[in-house]
């Protein structure tokens, strides 16, 4: 099919105004599927990110917005909600033109974006400390629940609107300001729904936002003595520099980092439920996704008529244009992950495993399309078993008892999630307390709620988004302690008693 493309042009947001970088500088973003300029940013310096700085520092410190009601945040956060669903096929044009996403799935994940914008809204009025009355007589304490401060986000570029809707939202409604450096490849459904917010009622300074190169802006953000807390999303690798320039002020840090994440199929499963999960979990989104379902553990009796129905259905997912809406997989974003991916799967043909699939580009007129790749004959020692692969990269190694599998499993230094495909109960919550993971899917996979915790163990993360625990990232805890009737000095003696 043939599709219109205009390039956009856009602007960052800081103090409430549209400004270019203050010494005008741009970049562009180039389509990954046609091969042409779809976008122009401002190309933010250090000046830049400073007066956003220092915009959400006048606003959270001087501004209304920390103590305004919470009925007036939620009302703002709820008409962001719904201005993004009320655009959500322009949105998803954006995102599957600079992401190289198939557009249908860019529209799914926009629509989940608005979800999670109105569940954080609930939180504004939902947001309590405590109180203690057993402390004595003289005694009264409260626990209040305060505001971090100014919130520093990065955010990658596989899920541009949605990870910034994991965080932003969850922030304001307890009253943070932010600062926000969306990923370079992918900025223009960001900037958009800054201005849905301004639009709004936000405040101006309460959200800003600056496009430009993470060696530039991104690390001096996480570093910044003026910001309160980081919280970033992408890999691991990153993530420890991010920890690294946080400590200049020892700032929170809040981490969603990578993962290498495992569907276990056991013999008694829904093998039909399971296959189709399987194909879906690894090739969801190009497999540019931290929950990409990239290892296939399979018990050993099923494992040849198994992997055989996995490798059929893979022969048949659509590649191509991601604004055709029959596509499942798209372009992958950058020529660097590409590079990345073949350098891995070269790797898995030096060590030994058997590509059953795939495993090169495909020939295309422009961009640039990987084959769905499937490595059979894995070991858990190799790289393409361990390491993230960021791909349409399969890798099935077989098990042949629940302890192997949960062994295998946790054989990674990831922890972020895993799929479980059993009908009995007693493997299903063992295999969920064995594996060291931050979600366990059972009889599903890449389902997601916003009233559930959303993080990882291991390397895969610090902290937790989505849901009520969310809003600890975003909040300090204060004691109060108040003396009720008169205190007694600490020189002076008790009347008739013993000073000690």
């Amino acid at each position: 099919m043939t599709v219109a493309i205009t390039a956009r042009t856009y602007q960052n947001l800081i103090d409430g105004e549209w400004v270019d970088a203050a010494d005008g500088a741009t970049f562009e973003r180039v389509s990954p599927a046609h091969d042409v300029v779809v976008g122009r940013y401002p190309s933010a310096g250090v000046v830049d990110l400073d007066r956003a700085v220092a915009a959400a520092r006048r606003a959270f410190d001087e501004g209304t917005w920390p103590m305004m009601p919470g009925v007036e945040r939620a009302r703002i956060l709820n008409r962001i909600a719904e201005r993004i669903r009320a655009e959500a096929d322009d949105l998803a044009a954006v995102e599957a033109l600079e992401s190289g996403k198939p557009v249908s799935q860019a529209r799914d994940e926009i629509l989940s974006s608005a979800d999670l914008w109105e569940y954080a809204s609930t939180l504004c009025r939902h947001t309590y400390g405590d109180t203690y009355n057993t402390l004595g007589s003289a005694m009264f304490g409260m626990v209040l629940r305060e505001p971090v401060g100014v919130v520093g986000m990065i955010t990658p570029w596989n899920f541009p609107l949605l990870i910034i809707s994991q965080k932003l939202p969850f922030a304001l409604a307890v009253g943070c300001t932010a600062v926000v450096k969306p990923a370079e490849i992918t900025p223009g459904t960001t900037l958009r729904m800054a201005q849905m917010a301004q639009d709004a009622g936000l405040p101006a300074g309460v959200l800003n936002v600056v496009t430009g190169s993470g060696r530039v802006i991104g690390t001096p953000l996480a570093a910044h003595p003026d910001v309160d807390m980081i919280s970033f999303t992408g890999s691991t690798d990153v993530g420890r520099r991010v920890i690294e320039a946080s400590k200049s002020n020892l700032k929170k840090v809040e981490l969603e980092l990578g993962g290498k994440n495992p569907q276990i199929v056991f013999a008694d499963a829904d093998l039909e439920a399971a296959l189709d999960a399987v194909v879906y979990g690894v090739y969801f989104n190009m497999g540019e996704c931290c929950n990409s379902g990239s290892r296939l553990l399979v018990q050993e009796s099923i494992a040849d008529e198994f992997i055989a129905k996995v490798v059929e259905r893979a022969r048949t997912v659509p590649v191509g244009d991601p604004m055709d809406p029959r596509t499942k997989v798209g372009a992958i974003a950058t020529d660097e992950q590409f590079g990345k991916i073949l350098e891995l799967v070269d790797s898995g043909r030096a060590e030994g495993a058997d590509l059953l699939l795939g495993g090169g580009r495909m020939d295309t007129d422009a961009g640039r399309f990987m084959e769905p790749t499937i490595f059979a004959g894995v070991e858990p020692t190799m790289r393409i078993a361990r390491e993230e692969i960021f791909g349409p990269v399969l890798s099935v190694m077989t098990f042949k008892t629940a302890a192997d599998a949960a062994r295998i499993a946790n054989s990674t230094t990831f922890g972020l999630s895993a799929g479980v495909w059993t009908k009995d109960l007693d493997t299903a919550i063992g295999m969920s307390r064995a594996i060291r993971a931050g979600t366990i899917w059972v009889n599903t996979f890449l389902e997601g709620y916003p009233e559930l915790p959303f993080g990882g163990y291991k390397e895969s993360g610090l902290g937790r988004e989505f849901g009520r625990f969310s809003i600890d990232a975003f909040t300090e805890l204060k004691s109060v302690q108040m003396h009720l009737g008169p205190r007694t000095s600490w020189w002076m003696p008790r009347s008739g008693g013993d000073a000690r």
